[in-house]
């Protein structure tokens, strides 16, 4: 007997051919001179295919039907949403990490699937169905914690989960077109080639939760681990792109690394050197550029050129610089360009670790992850700073 996801092919395959033969019927009802045979063998043709596409869809119906009530029988409820689903694997992820026991695999397969095989950032993902126990009635219903850090870099950057990636730095080439016949990129493509590889970074993210939020709903338990993780993640991945002095290892990740080598462009005042930057960059990354700065220093900015006035200051920055702007409070000098050139890979592997304070009570779930940041060409960015 024929399987749910072969009946599903078979349904799908006949679906098709089906449409194929009403265009058939229509282009030859619609033919001038055709014969009245040649009509009726189309005609009969779509018939028996919409008789067996219905014979299909109601084997498909019932088969379906049965298997969602077994399902529904062996875990003596109602099947789940996806959302109550995912909410529900990912609280047990948590607690069986915690108690330090295996998950099992169907939890780990139901995370992967809703996140196609990404495991870390399954902990990242926004869900907002209740959970299946109730809170103490000692504690409030929200969780009170610090604000979550984030990354101006989501919205720029390019974000993958690959291992071992390698990709090309430039990702079309034109025969007759000079885009990369001289200039800054052709010079770095010479010297550092036109590839580049991805490496892995060991980090850890620590959360720390208190036993009666570990023994509280599922969704203000995975709420409260997302938020924390998401938070020390953002702060990571400020932390190297944006280092002044960056750690042994991670030079490459840092926009004002000398190991990366973008190139310095001063003005007198801040404004002029972010224009003067933007002015630098080739034709290909000024279409497409955005600025990164401190808020500080743009307020300061305005400041300077409103000389007393008032009108600047109700203005969207983008509409003030021209180009789009994000603020990041470890960007000591604005970096210009585009940022689809600035790459963070993660390895799919994660591990899940825990940890106890006794006094306290707080329990720490821990994420070990590796991750990677490249630049993959520095020409496509320039660093303004403003002249001593």
């Amino acid at each position: 007997m024929k399987t749910l996801f072969e009946v599903k092919q078979d349904l799908m395959n006949v679906g098709n051919q089906l449409k194929k033969a009403n265009d058939t019927l229509l282009q030859t009802a619609s033919t001038p001179g055709i014969s009245q045979e040649q009509i009726k063998e189309s005609q009969n043709a779509k018939d028996t295919l919409q008789l067996q596409f219905e014979i299909l869809q109601k084997q498909h119906d019932e088969m379906d039907k049965e298997q969602k009530q077994k399902l529904s029988s062996q875990s003596g409820t109602k099947a789940q949403d996806p959302n109550q689903q995912l909410i529900n694997a990912k609280a047990e992820l948590i607690k069986k990490t915690m108690k330090k026991e295996a998950v099992n695999q169907e939890t780990m397969n139901v995370i992967s699937q809703s996140n196609k095989g990404n495991i870390l950032q399954a902990l990242l993902d926004n869900t907002a169905t209740g959970g299946n126990n109730f809170i103490p009635k000692n504690t409030g219903t929200s969780v009170i914690s610090e604000p979550v850090q984030k990354n101006p870099l989501r919205d720029l950057s390019a974000f993958t989960n690959i291992a071992n990636l390698e990709l090309p730095k430039v990702s079309f080439t034109l025969a007759d077109d000079d885009f990369i016949a001289d200039g800054a990129t052709a010079k770095e493509l010479a010297a550092t080639g036109s590839v580049v590889a991805f490496g892995r970074n060991k980090f850890k993210v620590f959360t720390d939760i208190s036993e009666t939020v570990l023994n509280g709903t599922n969704t203000d338990l995975v709420s409260t681990v997302e938020k924390n993780l998401r938070a020390g993640v953002a702060a990571k991945e400020k932390k190297v792109a944006f280092a002044t002095t960056p750690k042994t290892g991670e030079e490459h990740m840092s926009f004002y690394s000398s190991a990366v080598g973008i190139t310095e462009i001063e003005g007198d005042t801040m404004y002029e050197s972010i224009l003067n930057a933007l002015a630098d960059l080739e034709d290909e990354y000024d279409e497409v550029a955005s600025v990164v700065m401190r808020k500080q220093d743009y307020f300061k900015m305005i400041k300077e050129l409103a000389n007393g006035a008032d009108t600047l200051f109700g203005r969207k920055p983008e509409d003030v610089i021209g180009y789009p702007v994000e603020f990041c409070s470890l960007a000591v000098d604005p970096v210009v360009g585009d940022f689809s050139f600035s790459h963070f890979n993660y390895d799919p592997d994660a591990l899940y670790e825990q940890d106890k304070n006794i006094k306290t009570g707080m329990n720490s779930f821990v994420v070990t992850a590796w991750f990677d940041h490249q630049i993959k060409l520095s020409s496509a960015f320039r660093i303004a700073t403003v002249a001593p």
